[in-house]
């Protein structure tokens, strides 16, 4: 047994006192008021409410160790990036391998494996797959429903694997960009309960008046926090903080408790601030942790203060983690799992003959996921159409990476590579490789530095300079640590941007242009796909 004094914050009771908690066998015995006790502030342990670990590229138990240090000490997980690649044994894995931390992760069943029949993946999760997981004690919630055509549209498939998790209540996360009106009441209807994808407060507050929970994203792609944080004060109840996606860089310098720090330093009210990173979580999801009351797993944080928010110390189930920025967990090596069944290609395989005037091309947006469609001329040399840096567009493919065929290509704007290319196997939601580039020779080096690696990310610049990182396990993680990864990750920014990319993040922006279920334009395996149609549509235009 022992105790841990300081100024207690209770989310439960809304209130901030000195006292001291006991902790037995990880558990806190007791809660008593001490005004001798110091001005640290004790808080319940920060969860991230939706975060998919793989993003990261760090195995959960390298994971753990990275966010923890920012008080981070449970994530609600969607493993829908490994099960696209290596299906329920790719679940299995993330599931066993947190397991070997103290961290508490909570995985949820995916649900949408593949997110659509318009790209190839390396598995598919039917709805009596999807039943199975649900009903493991391993298994918290129904990931989310990225297909909601298919929910709107009552398709048998996505409506079985809701009304199994419905069955059981366990929770069904959303995902709905965009939607409105008599579409988000038919998608809410069917009992999604949660979104993470609004990026106007118009469209988080419909939302919210349908009774969906909003999770405000500040992620390494996708920023909508300063956005949506009004909505603290509207619905502190009904809010809670995710990153959805976060690059190893990125996590380096800090989690949720960026979020919390930001919206204090707004002038938000400390305890409804931190609610949205503990108490709200733990309500929804019937989490065991995240009120630090009595009773309760000890999952505890120490900072100095409200303002600074600097993280001294982290308790997990009683079990000291960190200290002074330190993680004391200990590394855990993993055994690689993995699915790349695809050969070197050739530079004539990313060619396309010219069939037309103009183009429809993909603008990118930068800090979204949402992108819009532009129709442009396009430039043609000995009867083919080809990038123009000039005009920053690029071409931009996708090449699968399960089975050997020709790359989807198409062109792309706002990169502003000037010369060279840059390609990852980290592209949502099916981790085929996706590549930008200003010529065929470039894109063709890039690919193939990662078809060589079976996973990872690469660059390449005009002079021939490459730099790759290398990602073993299910071609979009490595069991490395966090400082290496980071550094190698930051590397290959730097190529990018050395090379002309304007983007704040250009391997997160790119991996997510092969995502169709975000609006407006994306590219598959399978060719140029406009989401709001959800299907499939010509490059070329001809004039008219």
């Amino acid at each position: 047994m022992f105790k841990i004094s300081g100024q207690i914050v209770d989310v439960v009771k809304k209130n901030i006192f000195p006292g001291t908690i006991s902790i037995d066998n990880g558990i806190i015995t007791s809660i008593i008021k001490n005004p001798e006790a110091s001005a640290n502030l004790i808080l319940p342990g920060l969860i991230d409410s939706h975060i998919h670990i793989e993003s990261s590229m760090l195995t959960p138990a390298r994971f753990a160790k990275a966010a923890s240090v920012h008080g981070t000490t449970a994530c609600v997980c969607d493993p829908h990036e490994i099960a696209a690649v290596c299906g329920v044994n790719g679940i299995n894995f993330m599931i066993e391998n947190g397991r070997q931390t103290p961290f508490k992760f909570f995985f949820g069943a995916p649900s949408c494996i593949p997110s659509t029949s318009f790209e190839s993946t390396g598995a598919k999760l039917g709805p009596e797959i999807v039943s199975e997981l649900l009903n493991r004690d391993d298994i918290h919630f129904l990931s989310e429903v990225m297909n909601y055509p298919g929910v709107i549209n009552n398709e048998e498939g996505i409506i079985k694997k809701i009304a199994a998790a419905k069955k059981i209540e366990k929770p069904i996360d959303g995902h709905a960009p965009g939607v409105s009106g008599k579409e988000l009441l038919s998608y809410v209807s069917a009992g999604i309960s949660t979104d993470h994808e609004a990026y106007t407060l118009a469209e988080a507050r419909e939302k919210l008046k349908l009774g969906m929970k909003i999770q405000i994203r500040e992620g390494s792609a996708a920023h909508n926090f300063d956005t949506l944080l009004p909505l603290i004060k509207e619905y502190p109840d009904d809010i809670m903080f995710c990153s959805d996606d976060k690059h190893p860089n990125d996590l380096l310098n800090g989690h949720i408790n960026l979020l919390i720090k930001k919206a204090i330093s707004k002038g938000y009210e400390p305890l409804s601030v931190i609610k949205c990173a503990t108490l709200n979580i733990k309500n929804h999801y019937n989490l065991s942790t995240g009120m630090l009351q009595e009773g309760d797993p000890a999952d505890i944080i120490i900072v100095e203060s409200f303002e600074r928010f600097d993280i001294k110390t982290v308790y997990i189930d009683g079990k000291k983690v960190t200290e002074d920025g330190s993680s004391l967990i200990e590394n855990i090596t993993a055994s690689p799992i993995n699915n790349f069944h695809t050969s070197p290609k050739k530079i004539e395989d990313f060619k396309i003959k010219a069939s037309g005037n103009k183009i429809k091309i993909i603008e990118v947006i930068d800090g979204q996921l949402i992108t819009n469609e532009q129709i442009v001329p396009v430039s043609v040399e000995n009867g083919m159409a080809i990038s123009s840096p000039e005009r920053d567009i690029l071409k931009i493919c996708v090449t699968n990476r399960y089975h050997d065929k020709s790359p989807a290509v198409c062109f792309i704007k706002n990169f502003g590579l000037k010369h060279g290319a840059i390609a990852s196997s980290v592209a949502h939601d099916s981790h085929n490789i996706i590549a930008v580039g200003c010529t065929d020779k470039a894109i063709a080096k890039a690919v193939n530095l990662i078809i060589e690696a079976e996973g990872g990310l690469s660059a390449v610049d005009e002079k021939g300079n490459t730099e790759l990182l290398k990602l073993p396990i299910a071609g979009i993680m490595t069991d490395s640590d966090i400082e290496m990864v980071a550094k190698s990750y930051l590397k290959l920014d730097t190529l990018a941007k050395n090379m002309g990319c304007k983007l704040s993040a250009p391997y997160m922006t790119l991996a997510f242009m092969a995502l169709p279920v975000i609006p407006e334009l994306k590219i598959t395996d399978k060719g140029l796909f406009n989401s709001k149609d959800f299907s499939f549509t010509s490059l070329f235009l001809k004039d008219s």
